[in-house]
């Protein structure tokens, strides 16, 4: 938890978040971003995100985004444009080029990746290069978890992603305790790379300073399980199981919190509240975006294992049970088989979960479960204390070479729109 308040004179920061599926990497970077700014006066941050709801969250002062245009990814593994009459290319070429200028116009001191090295189908090559040999620091942000290496292996190989990353980045930030896991375990690490690694820990997560939305608290009972899916773009099969479990064990009514996500298809939002309505003490949410406060309150929590999920469930220290994805890819399911073989929660597969009285069962024992604070190393979730740090080791040198000049702003006012900028 960021407590320490100091300034780096007149930085500017710029983050980039692809998001093509889910909530997970704009969520990531507006934690960061936003530990950042409360850490640092003098900082401004700006995140370029492709998600479709980025307007729908609260952003602090000195944070501020760029929405370039969403591309989705489907369930396969393939992308598809939003707009059905724009050509996929034609997406990508818009995305990669306000990319590239709104990098020109910020000028950062910093830019953080999430996730992809190259960007969405390479869309960052060009700023990536742009940045070498200026004084703009970059560093990727990787997942504690990225895939089955075979798999991660096969998706690197072909467009040479590790050599790029040694030649383009200054540093590799792992979110994750280095016990947790190695993203980059079983692939063959050029010369160099290892030495830029630093694993921050996990993200710890805080209650927002506004509450949850009046129309979804009227709602809420006291004590419940909570029941999440992320975005919820394939988590309608998880509340359908929990349901199916639900009507099965007709002895419990415990009250259970369903929240689908914004990107669940209407068709299954409707059947999952149609069928919700005929069991007793099931409330059915569409979305929140404060997170955090619903699982404050719960008692425990029923999830797919997503990494901001993980992380609110060690940050509030609630009991949990996991049904990860296992396809297209294995993040979910080898960091659910971890945390499990930690004793931080319990876990069923897909396959066991689709039957309804082995996933009763496990919600009859949820309550029962230890805290996973009972099995987590005291430092675990020190990730944006430590990013914090590597932030002012890489900038505070920096940003007092640089001038006051007119192309930096104050430091201490919200950010200028991007409108504003090009």
């Amino acid at each position: 938890m960021v407590t320490q308040t100091k300034r780096l004179e007149h930085v500017r920061i710029l983050m980039y978040s692809h998001d093509t599926f889910g909530l997970g990497h704009l969520r990531r970077c507006r934690t960061i971003a936003h530990a950042i700014v409360e850490r640092f006066k003098g900082v401004n941050v700006i995140i370029i995100s492709g998600s479709q709801i980025a307007g729908a969250f609260d952003f602090r002062a000195r944070v501020d985004f760029v929405k370039i245009p969403s591309v989705i990814k489907l369930y396969n593994g393939e992308y598809s444009s939003v707009g059905e009459y724009i050509d996929l290319e034609d997406i990508l070429e818009m995305r990669k080029l306000i990319i590239q200028r709104t990098a020109e116009v910020f000028s950062p001191d910093l830019f953080i990746v999430d996730k992809e090295p190259l960007g969405l189908k390479g869309e960052l090559l060009p700023t990536l290069q742009m940045f070498d040999n200026t004084k703009t620091k970059t560093v990727l942000g990787l997942r504690d978890v990225m895939d089955a290496p075979q798999q991660l292996e096969k998706e690197w190989e072909s467009r040479n992603v590790l050599e790029h990353v040694v030649e383009l980045y200054d540093r590799i930030w792992v979110y994750g305790p280095e016990d947790f896991w190695n993203p980059l375990q079983g692939l063959e690490l050029p010369d160099g790379l290892e030495d830029r690694l630093r694993y921050t820990g996990f993200l710890e997560r805080e209650l927002p300073s506004h509450q949850i939305g009046e129309k979804n608290a009227a709602y809420l009972p006291d004590k419940y399980i909570l029941v999440t899916a992320g975005g919820g773009g394939d988590g309608s099969v998880l509340m359908e199981q929990v349901l199916a479990a639900r009507e099965y064990d007709k002895n419990s009514d415990f009250p259970i919190v369903m929240v689908l996500g914004p990107f669940m298809k209407t068709e299954n939002r409707d059947r999952i509240r149609n069928r919700a309505s005929r069991l007793s003490n099931i409330v059915v949410l569409d979305f929140e975006t404060r997170m955090e406060m619903l699982l404050k309150e719960a008692i425990a929590v029923v999830g797919m294992c997503g990494y901001n999920t993980f992380c609110e469930v060690l940050s509030f220290d609630r009991k949990a049970l996991f049904v990860p994805r296992t396809t297209p890819r294995q993040e979910q399911y080898i960091r659910a088989s971890r945390a499990r073989e930690l004793g931080l929660c319990n876990m069923l597969t897909p396959e066991e979960a689709a039957v309804p009285h082995t996933l009763a069962e496990a919600l009859h024992k949820l309550p029962l479960m230890d805290r996973p604070s009972l099995h987590l190393d005291d430092h675990a979730l020190e990730g944006l204390n430590t990013i914090c740090d590597e932030v002012e080791n890489l900038l505070s040198s920096h940003s007092k070479d640089i001038p006051d000049t007119a192309r930096r702003s104050t430091g201490d006012e919200p950010n200028q729109t991007i409108e504003s900028l090009i």
